[in-house]
């Protein structure tokens, strides 16, 4: 039976496409971005869903920096500087934007300039 369940579940939704890492990574990036817009957007009443998306976001840009840190990462070294950088940029901000000392709007724009390098340089997701 559970065999059964997983198979059912495997192929549940034959019809949606398969995704490259970078068709994920643009994914994730969007649907961030698009948080964080919504979020900005919002009446001071709303801070627990601006926190909770400058939080994801956070996440996001820390495992990116982990995986551009790694010594086996194929991005051109300069690039992965350059993206080292803006997580620690990211970082910064965010904090800042919690505190109510800065907007989110830097945020999305990193977030949309990464987005439009993955959309660019790996053609459709």
């Amino acid at each position: 039976m559970f065999a059964t369940t997983l198979a059912k579940t495997a192929y549940a939704n034959p019809g949606q496409p398969v995704r490259t890492a970078r068709g994920t990574e643009f994914e994730l990036f969007a649907r961030i971005t698009r948080r964080l817009k919504q979020a900005s957007d919002a009446s001071k009443a709303q801070f627990p869903a601006l926190a909770a998306a400058v939080y994801d976001n956070r996440k996001l840009w820390t495992v990116l920096a982990s995986d551009v840190a790694d010594p086996g990462n194929r991005l051109p070294s300069d690039l992965r500087a350059r993206l080292f950088y803006l997580n620690e940029f990211t970082q910064v901000h965010s904090r800042k934007v919690l505190s109510g000392d800065a907007s989110v709007d830097v945020l999305i724009d990193i977030n949309t300039a990464i987005m439009r390098g993955l959309r660019q340089e790996g053609g459709a997701a």
